[in-house]
């Protein structure tokens, strides 16, 4: 008796073995398992111009946007061009209709009152809202309203972040973008925690709006400049997603989606793990 015991433990021996020996096989020669550390976590993010529900095929279609975000499957969405009631929009709530859509917290920023609605800044999150608060923006006589919103969520490390959604001012040539600019990096300094900042900030790498935004955050393209609008071939970067302090923050990936019909910007979506405090 005590001798088949022995033989059928050294039998499920080997097979633990070669089980072990075909794993470690097959993470070596398909690609590693992600070097996420100790302490850390992984947050996937996209940046989204909605234009306000409207696609490129002249049509009204939220299913559309909505598939676009859950196949990428982000943590945490900034949206831009987002209507609340509108008349164009059919009066609909777009940011919450967007959330049950996508199974994500919802959440409106008005930037401005506009065709028997608002029209502001919108937010999806896997997290709940510690802490939201809508931050209006300076702009100049004859240009419209902008803001950003930001929320305070806990992420599944227990680590505490801002993630801030914007949309700078459109106009060309406009020196409103420069003073948005600054304060958003002003809005950073009372911020003591890790931060993000994404949106479409309507300014190209390079750019006197960029250049102010690069002294306190940093782009998550790095050199990697694709370029994300119009949707239909995209010529140059106006969308963006940024973070800050640079020793908390590690990019894995960032990706232009090739998406022409949803909206006339093409959806910006980037990976990062947040790390240690040191």
């Amino acid at each position: 008796m005590i001798q088949k015991r022995t033989s059928t433990l050294k039998r499920q021996f080997k097979l633990f073995n070669t089980l072990f020996l075909l794993l470690v096989f097959t993470v070596s020669a398909f690609g590693k398992v992600p070097d996420i550390g100790a302490g850390s976590v992984k947050l996937k993010v996209l940046t989204f111009n909605i234009y306000h529900g409207a696609t490129m095929k002249g049509d009204f279609d939220l299913d559309l946007i909505a598939s676009v975000i859950k196949k990428l499957d982000p943590d945490l969405v900034a949206l831009q061009e987002v209507d609340f009631k509108t008349n164009r929009a059919k009066k609909m709530d777009l940011v919450t209709e967007l959330g049950i859509r996508t199974g994500m917290a919802p959440l409106f920023g008005k930037a401005m009152t506009y065709d028997g609605g608002e029209y502001g800044e919108g937010i999806l999150s896997k997290y709940s809202f510690q802490s939201t608060k809508v931050h209006p923006l300076e702009y100049t006589k004859g240009h419209e309203p902008r803001a950003a919103l930001e929320v305070v969520v806990k992420l599944s490390n227990g680590d505490v972040i801002s993630f801030i959604g914007t949309h700078l001012d459109h106009e060309a040539g406009s020196p409103d973008r420069v003073l948005q600019a600054k304060q958003l990096n002003e809005l950073l300094n009372s911020i003591h925690h890790p931060a993000l900042l994404a949106g479409d900030l309507n300014a190209e790498p390079g750019s006197e709006p960029i250049n102010i935004l690069t002294q306190k955050w940093t782009m998550a393209a790095g050199d990697n400049i694709q370029a994300t609008y119009p949707s239909s071939g995209p010529a140059k970067k106006i969308d963006y997603i940024m973070y800050a302090p640079l020793n908390r923050w590690r990019v894995l990936e960032t990706r232009v989606v090739d998406e022409k019909v949803a909206s006339d910007h093409s959806p910006y979506f980037v990976i990062l793990e947040l790390l240690p405090e040191e």
